[in-house]
């Protein structure tokens, strides 16, 4: 009998008992159907973090402030000269938001000299006091830190352009509504005032163009984002009448690194700022929390699926054991005919392996049809506010690997149902009844 007889005949025999291989089909469809929905879930998360990463920043860049030491419920703390509001500094999602100690030329001296660190770029404080759209409503605004290599989810327009000459300003898209834009393509062009109040506690105004409207995102900045020369206009203003020699403070500063260094090396620079007394921060720091808890998600729900695929597994093992039993004649025939016990072993797992095949196929082909469907639904509903997020990805190679894996645990199942059955004796076997 050749190998396409074997593959051949062990079709046909998987579906002799059609109830019975309906049923531990049925079992391995649930598996299949839960690994797969569980892994397209993690996928569409992870797969719509790493698009937002640049919603953050760059990922050779470090978010550094100065380290503040606070103690839960031991009263009042004791008031700091250097201690600013971080209503400007840090990217969203950066731990410490509230307020941090100011950063002084001598620290951003200090951070350029620390081995490891290949560039540092300061965060100008500026604090707003609103945003008003021609005669409207003024709104408080905070602007958010933006680095070269940074982007944002945008609902429309372009990012700012850090070389430009004239102010820029990128919107949240939560200010459309209350700025009186009828939509995001609306407020693109128009010009916003932007009020602060300067050294000498007056309020002035700076008129800037909003060149784009921000996305909300997973882990998206809540505040404007700002070009530098918008920047610098706004911090000359906040200057006025400052005393003069007054040393310059930053909320935060950018330390550019190597990343292709390697985890070791920005974990030891991170050690060695830490040590000077700075908070360094990644942007697998900002997210390794939310990764984490997806991932124990995922591994919990594909625990299940394991559950589900066991049982089946129990399942294929008694129909070989009771196929073999009903086939036991038909097996001695065969032997005695001259197919040989790797032929007869080698029958009853391709068996084994249709079986798993079909259950893995109709789980996946399942899994993605119930998948688009809900996330369709839920991008349209619940998950509006997060425009990009598909929340369940197929991925080819994942899915793959879902039927395949299915099909080894299959015939690791078989195995032990088809050496009973290579190893009968023909002659006992063709007296069987």
């Amino acid at each position: 009998m050749r190998a396409t007889d074997v593959v051949r005949r062990a079709f046909s025999n998987a579906f002799r008992s059609k109830l019975r291989t309906g049923l531990t089909v049925l079992a391995i469809v649930i598996g299949a159907f839960t690994l797969s929905l569980t892994n397209g879930i993690g996928a569409g998360i992870s797969s719509y973090i790493a698009s937002t990463l640049a919603g953050i920043g760059v990922d050779d860049v470090m978010t550094v402030t100065r380290t503040v030491e606070r103690e839960q419920g031991s009263g009042p703390v004791e008031y700091d000269p250097n201690q600013i509001a971080s209503t400007t500094g840090p990217p969203a999602g950066t731990p410490g938001a509230g307020s941090m100690v100011a950063l002084t030329q001598d620290d951003l001296d200090a951070l350029a000299a620390t081995d490891g660190v290949l560039r540092v770029q300061g965060a100008t404080a500026v604090t707003l006091d609103y945003v008003q759209h021609d005669d409207g409503t003024p709104y408080q605004l905070a602007l958010s830190q933006f680095v070269p290599g940074m982007e944002v989810e945008l609902a429309a327009g372009d990012q700012v352009d850090l070389d430009a000459a004239e102010p820029e300003i990128v919107l949240p898209s939560t200010y459309l509504d209350a700025l009186g834009f009828a939509d995001a393509q609306d407020a693109v062009g128009s010009t916003v005032t932007l009020a602060l109040t300067d050294a000498t506690g007056a309020q002035v105004t700076a008129e800037t163009v909003v060149v784009g409207v921000a996305e909300p995102g997973l882990i998206s900045a809540t505040g404007a984002v700002p070009n530098t020369a918008l920047v610098d206009a706004l911090h000359a203003l906040q200057r006025v009448g400052a005393p003069a020699g007054q040393d310059e403070v930053y909320a935060s500063a950018s330390v550019w690194f190597d990343a292709d260094a390697g985890e070791d090396a920005t974990t030891a620079l991170q050690d060695r700022l830490t040590d000077d007394g700075y908070t360094a921060v990644t942007l697998d720091d900002q997210l390794g929390t939310i990764t984490s808890v997806i991932d124990t998600i995922v591994l919990v729900l594909n625990g299940f699926a394991i559950i589900a695929l066991v049982a089946a597994s129990i399942g294929i093992i008694n129909t070989l054991f009771m196929a073999v039993q009903e086939r036991t004649r038909e097996v001695g025939l065969m032997k005695a005919m001259g197919l040989s016990s790797a032929r007869v072993f080698a029958l009853f797992s391709v068996e084994a392996v249709v079986i798993g095949l079909l259950g893995s196929v109709l789980g996946v082909l399942a899994a993605v049809g119930v998948g688009q469907v809900v996330s369709s639904a839920l991008a349209d509903t619940i998950l509006s506010e997060l425009p990009g997020l598909t929340l369940i990805v197929f991925e080819p190679v994942t899915v793959a690997t879902v039927v395949l894996g299915v099909m080894a645990i299959a015939f690791l199942a078989g195995t032990l149902p088809a050496l009973r059955a290579a190893r009968q004796d023909p002659i006992s076997s063709l007296r069987y009844e």
